[in-house]
């Protein structure tokens, strides 16, 4: 079976090669944004790697066209990132193909359909999906650990195809250099702050442990107290940490299911019935404002002693 993997940053093509590998052996790549700037990278997850520089969802559109009515892929995969949800909407939607998204594991049923388990309800619940082949999957972001890189493959160029809308000006989100889905650390900050200078105490406990600062969605769209790349959740960013210390969040299913892969849940709420604790591995009822302090003072006791 050929399967073909969309990578959007190079991390992706290691965590996709290794899902293909269980089923399938190998994929071939399909490497656009951040991670066509690396293909040399990405070119040790695959024999067969194209290379589309280009982030626009139609230019992705037309090369996937063109690659599955050529090369005669069964499987398309890629991570839920939006530009290539819009990319790969359009392609299912033109070739009339099923899609599924949100998933989490993948399996193949003698050569014909897939099985994905995927969530729902917010990620609340999970449930099993069957679909024929060809099909499309996409994951949720950082899924699985990447497969070690192996030797250098081909690399075919691919020219974008410029699509039907013209571009008259870009005006780019005001965006930080936070990288939360690399982040070892995060610590999250939500409403249980009362103002955007008290942020800092945030952002000193993430100095602190070498981590990065995220948040919900009211801190980033509604008071605009931090960029949206910052912003996790549903509707935001996907992350998997080793640590994540929720600082004033309430635990919405919305800003939870993006939190849902990391390793240990640390929440700090006043609020002993907060929906929160509920997830979290470890939690303390108090008020930031007199316990973050603590904590801080006692990291940099720590630090200090060496």
């Amino acid at each position: 079976m050929k399967v073909l993997a969309i990578a959007y940053e190079v991390k992706d093509a290691g965590e996709l090669a290794k899902a293909v590998k269980e089923f399938n052996g190998e994929a071939d790549i399909l490497a656009v944004s951040r991670a066509a700037e690396q293909v040399n990278e990405v070119a040790r997850y695959s024999k067969r790697v194209y290379r589309l520089a280009s982030k626009s969802p139609y230019a992705i559109y037309k090369a996937l066209e063109n690659l599955v009515e050529r090369g005669g892929y069964q499987l398309l995969i890629a991570e839920g990132y939006r530009n290539l949800r819009d990319a790969l909407s359009r392609l299912a939607g033109s070739l009339d193909l099923p899609m599924i998204t949100d998933a989490y594991t993948i399996r193949i049923l003698d050569g014909e359909k897939v099985l994905v388990e995927r969530g729902f309800l917010s990620e609340r619940a999970k449930m099993k999906v069957e679909v024929p082949l060809p099909a499309i999957v996409l994951f949720i972001p950082r899924f699985t650990e990447p497969l070690e890189p192996g030797e250098e493959g081909e690399v075919i160029e691919l020219a974008p195809t410029e699509g039907p809308e013209k571009v008259l000006d870009v005006k780019p989100k005001a965006m930080g250099d936070v990288n939360l889905e690399e982040a070892d650390i995060i610590v999250g900050v939500g409403r249980g702050f009362k103002a955007k200078e008290d942020l800092h105490l945030a952002f000193e406990l993430a100095e602190l442990l070498g981590g990065q600062v995220g948040c919900t969605r009211p801190i980033a769209a509604d008071l605009k107290w931090l960029s949206e790349d910052r912003w996790i959740g549903i509707s935001g960013k996907r992350v998997a940490p080793k640590l994540y210390i929720a600082i004033g969040i309430s635990g919405s299913p919305q800003h939870m299911s993006g939190v849902q892969n990391a390793k240990i849940i640390v929440a700090i709420n006043k609020d002993k019935s907060a929906p929160i604790f509920k997830q979290a591995d470890y939690g303390v009822v108090a008020d930031l404002y007199q316990f973050v302090p603590i904590l801080i003072q006692k990291l940099k006791e720590k630090k200090a002693k060496g």
